[in-house]
């Protein structure tokens, strides 16, 4: 039966009530509300009462513009707008997103745009491990604008779309990746080529001409060097109708497509026709944009660290030499040199040898790699290059941005979360997740010598042997096999059964045995251990002490198991702590670590079962547990993370680890964890604790449960 539409009247009241607000301008929206059908006035307000729990501004403006947007917009777009905006607001703020629910016309055509296109996020792994597949200098790969290099990064946009498919779009970015590192390869911004262009009377000319010659010598390089790569760009440049060599230029098309051919040809051709009537061609669609002076300030910066390491490192080399081989020890000031042979299968690659004292030897990688990158950018090693100087500790450019990476600090800036692990969050409110919400860390606990573990152990003396046989039975289950054709005794039941069959006529079965099957044990566990400022005190002792007697037990099984802790303090900063991992043994460091577990911060436990069941999910394991030891319910500091946000986000985290496979179970000492435990775990996968020594007899019956 369809539903007749709400009156205005009807939609103002109801408007009014969700946002608490009587303004004239309510009137103003439910009048565009009474021109929707009722499934769509049902939907917007469905909406605006679920924006409203996040922020009510962006409600009002959502219900400012909503029937607009459903008049444009598929319902699906319409929820992917929302979506959209309120991630802008939780990056950018208010003001901005207020912006995205205006412009829903900009948002329509992004979406035709998306439906097409290939977002640089998507495919940005494949296309980086890509790249790196190829010769030269290690490149990174980052979003821009424009299509460029700075020659140590390859700048490609957001999103590409020029195509009506995303088959020929995803042509069209790994073809502009690849131009762009045939650049960065094969010469194009060597050193000294940007002053030769700014040196005529009008340098955006020699630009574009030099960009255009290039465009043919490194067409035919690519067509070596990838031949699949360079059918697509041919099939590409057929779709728009456009051509990489201009009319008149086959001449200079034909020189350029020689393999001895180099960038020093391309400036000499455009010497010859620079100031003549020659028409300009047009860009071909994956090359890109040229910005020569960000080119300069990348390649003047890595031309003199590189001299400084390279000599730096052959003094470490020196040494290694003269100790392992004392005969080639010199005194010479110079003693290396270096051979440079053009490559037989491509004259534009170079097999260097690098020579000490007149004796050929082989560099570590390190000197090798800064070998290749400074032969592309000068063309040749200098001699002074090759003289050792300085104290032998150069790292490597791509090192030391891995290195600060890693040790970049989340609280610097809003995204400089580079070295983090990004995750999603659930947000109920709008039933769809916060993309890249929190920033979580993996860090050591540091070990404690205070003698915990073995007090813990005389403590509970009494309970060890019974926990070391509760778990013992548990690796002796063996299965009894039945009516088997061999075994270790006969099976009275199959006897008397072939007895029966004997006496009335039929054939009797060979059957008549039972034996012993050892049932083959595949399981990994992952423990979770909660670290909340909560858990300080007699609770932080429980858990450690829980832990010493469950891992004295667990090793009886033998089975894979690793413990972690979790806290942190908002999603900027969620914390993971190693305290055992799947590959360590269960020795005096993983103890010491228990022993220094301590209360932290808060309980974000959504990312943090997130990021444990991705470990988790690394174990090859028939049976797969990720077992919470929690004080309480999921609760964090200032942004919301609390009651029904938070536990709602776990129960999320929860059931996108059981899709993997895992089996979440948890442990509490919370009594009042019946009221929201059930609606998280399920009913039966949960239990509740009130003593130290019998949390260990709790994990058994769960082993029981899952391997029976």
């Amino acid at each position: 039966m369809t539903l007749t539409p709400l009156t205005t009247h009807e939609l103002e009241e109801r408007l009014a009530e969700i946002l608490w607000s009587k303004l004239s301008s309510m009137s103003e929206v439910a009048k565009t509300f009474a021109g929707l059908k009722r499934e769509q006035q049902d939907f917007a307000l469905h909406w605006v009462e679920a924006l409203e729990g996040s922020n009510t501004a962006c409600a009002f403006h959502f219900a400012s513009h909503a029937a607009r947007a459903l008049q444009a917009l598929r319902r699906k777009d319409v929820e992917a707008w929302i979506v959209h905006a309120m991630d802008v607001y939780d990056s950018s703020g208010l003001y901005a997103a207020v912006e995205v629910f205006r412009d829903v016309d900009g948002f329509q055509e992004r979406q035709r745009i998306r439906q097409v296109g290939v977002e640089f996020k998507e495919v940005s792994l494949v296309l980086e491990r890509f790249i790196t597949g190829l010769s030269g200098r290690r490149l990174k790969l980052e979003v821009a604008d424009e299509c460029y290099t700075d020659t140590e990064t390859l700048y490609l946009p957001e999103i590409t779309s020029l195509f009506q498919s995303q088959e020929d779009n995803f042509r069209l970015l790994k073809s502009t990746a690849v131009y762009l590192w045939a650049q960065t390869r094969f010469g194009t911004w060597r050193q000294g080529v940007i002053d030769l262009l700014a040196n005529y009377p009008q340098p955006d000319l020699a630009m574009h001409l030099f960009r255009a010659l290039e465009l043919l010598r490194l067409d035919a390089v690519i067509a070596r060097e990838l031949p699949g790569t360079h059918r697509d760009m041919s099939e590409l440049n057929l779709d728009r109708g456009q051509s990489i060599c201009p009319p008149d230029w086959e001449g200079w098309q034909q020189r350029l497509q020689q393999k001895s051919a180099s960038v020093c040809d391309s400036l000499i051709i455009l010497d010859d026709i620079y100031g003549t009537d020659l028409v300009l061609p047009p860009p071909i669609c994956y090359q890109g944009e040229c910005f020569p002076e960000r080119v300069e300030l990348v390649l003047q910066e890595r031309i003199v660290d590189e001299q400084t390491g390279l000599r730096s490192l052959l003094v470490r080399f020196q040494k290694d030499l003269e100790a392992d081989n004392p005969e080639l020890m010199t005194i010479e000031q110079q003693p290396f040199s270096l051979h440079k042979h053009p490559n037989a299968e491509s004259p534009e690659r170079f097999d260097l040898e690098l020579m000490f004292n007149g004796q050929p030897v082989v560099p570590p990688e390190d000197i090798q790699t800064l070998l290749q990158s400074i032969l592309l950018d000068l063309g040749e090693i200098p001699d002074e290059y090759l003289s050792p100087a300085g104290d032998g500790k150069y790292v490597l450019r791509d090192q030391r941005d891995q290195d600060e990476d890693l040790s970049a600090d989340v609280w610097s800036g809003t995204y400089h979360e580079i070295g983090a692990h990004i995750y999603d969050e659930w947000d109920f409110n709008r039933q769809h997740y916060r993309k890249g919400w929190c920033v979580l860390r993996e860090l050591d606990i540091e070990p404690m010598d205070d003698g915990f573990v073995n007090q813990t152990m005389e403590k509970y003396s009494s309970h060890l042997g019974s926990l070391r046989k509760t778990f013992e039975a548990l690796r002796g289950e063996d299965k009894r096999l039945k009516k088997e054709a061999y075994g270790d005794e006969v099976d009275i039941d199959a006897l008397v059964e072939a007895h029966a069959d004997a006496a009335t006529g039929v054939e009797m079965t060979d059957r008549l045995f039972t034996r012993l099957h050892k049932v083959e044990r595949n399981l990994a566990v992952m423990f979770m251990i909660d670290m909340s400022g909560s858990t300080r005190g007699w609770i932080n002792k429980a858990e450690r002490e829980s832990l010493v007697l469950l891992c004295e037990a667990l090793e009886t099984l033998g089975d894979r198991y690793a413990i972690y802790g979790f806290s942190g303090m908002t999603r900027k900063r969620c914390e993971i702590y190693r305290v055992k991992r799947f590959s360590d043994q269960y020795d005096e460091e993983v103890r010491n670590r228990i022993a220094g577990i301590e209360a932290k911060d808060y309980t974000r436990m959504g990312v943090a079962i997130r990021h444990l069941t991705a470990l988790l999910n690394q174990v090859e394991a028939k049976t797969r547990v990720l077992i919470t030891l929690s004080d309480g319910k999921p609760d964090d500091y200032h942004d919301g993370y609390q009651g029904a946000y938070g536990i709602e986000d776990t129960r999320r985290a929860l059931i996108e680890a059981k899709r993997t496979g895992i089996h979440p179970f948890c442990i509490t000492i919370d009594r009042e964890g019946q009221d929201y435990l059930p609606h998280m775990y399920g009913p039966v996968n949960y239990t509740i604790v009130d003593a130290v020594e019998k949390l260990p007899y709790k994990v058994s019956d769960i082993y029981r449960r899952l391997t029976t």
